[in-house]
């Protein structure tokens, strides 16, 4: 009963409803509708009452638990199962297990904090406690493996275009990680189980930096990472951003799943930040500069390099040498 007169109040945020009202459409006495109250006051939830108007949900509290964030989601699955808790080690590996032991495609997991979130490379990831957003969402779908990888650049874009309706002029460096002012506001990992024709499950982890003040941020990391909070001035609704990215992902999957990648791909390039600047490519123990050139049908990166070679890059790191235009 807790969940429906919750449900109920989110409905109507910021409305006033009277008692009778809400005891007559729930079947529920007014007596438990105030013990109820009571018990999400305690949880965060901010209620004003007033005589003769009744019970009005004014706030709710900062968390991305299932009963705040599903309210407010206009996905078909994803989003729909929804596997929450205030920490865990990585959300991916949490994801991970829950693919394996059958979840369902759009499966996504959830953590206030993690304590040993990675990024590619094995790198260490900082995720600071209700201050971003660490998800990860199991897809499961019907295209070849060898196209597993351009789950990172869907990830990516859709990010991208959330941020940019918040007018943070978000952009994307190959392959995962999204800058702005050339800092990075979100990093991506994308983990897949397959074989040689046939996708089990890819799990991609989205973190973005939303609440996290330049502070807050570890010193090795305040003048190479940003959040949108320092971007722009403003403490965001976590809540609303997860709605938003899930909505823009499950449409952008949807339509690669019927047409392909190519448009995709040309909204990755419309993106970018990494075509036509100067790199440094580290491979395992080689490197070499040269100049981004195109992005290849496979996802990799194509770089000229300073003897004039052209070398495809599909794995290791690349790092921008010239300033962002």
């Amino acid at each position: 009963m807790k969940k429906k007169i919750l449900e109920y109040f989110q409905d109507h945020l910021g409305d006033f409803i009277s008692g009778e009202k809400i005891s007559k459409e729930l079947d529920v006495s007014r007596s438990a509708i105030w013990k109820y109250m009571q018990n999400l006051r305690a949880q965060g939830y901010e209620f004003e009452s007033q005589s003769r108007k009744g019970y009005c949900l004014r706030t709710l509290p900062d968390r991305l638990s299932p009963e705040i964030v599903i309210p407010k989601l206009k996905t078909i699955a994803f989003g729909r199962t929804y596997c929450y808790d205030k920490q865990m080690d990585t959300t991916n590996r949490v994801a991970k297990e829950l693919a394996t032991q059958g979840a369902v495609e759009g499966t996504v997991v959830v953590a206030e904090e993690q304590i040993g979130g990675k990024g590619r490379l094995q790198r260490g990831w900082f995720s600071p406690a209700q201050k971003g957003m660490w998800l990860s969402i199991i897809l499961r779908p019907t295209f070849s493996p060898a196209d597993a990888p351009k789950v990172t650049f869907l990830s990516a874009v859709a990010m991208a275009k959330v941020l940019r309706r918040y007018d943070i002029d978000a952009g994307i460096k190959w392959p995962n990680d999204i800058l702005v002012n050339n800092k990075k506001i979100v990093g991506i990992l994308t983990e897949l189980s397959a074989e040689v024709d046939q996708i089990h499950y890819v799990v991609t982890g989205i973190g973005l930096n939303i609440n996290i003040d330049s502070a807050d941020f570890p010193e090795e990391l305040q003048e190479i990472a940003t959040s949108m909070k320092i971007c722009t001035g403003k403490t965001w609704d976590r809540s609303e951003i997860v709605s938003e990215f899930l909505v823009e992902l499950e449409k952008m999957y949807n339509h690669i799943l019927e047409n392909g990648f190519d448009e995709l791909f040309v909204e990755w390039s419309e993106l970018n930040v990494t075509l036509g600047e100067e790199v440094l490519v580290v491979s395992g123990d080689s490197s070499y500069e040269g100049r981004a050139i195109e992005l290849d049908p496979s996802g990799g990166l194509w770089v000229q390099t300073l003897e004039g070679n052209r070398e495809l890059v599909q794995a290791g790191d690349v790092s921008i040498r010239t300033k962002q235009k």
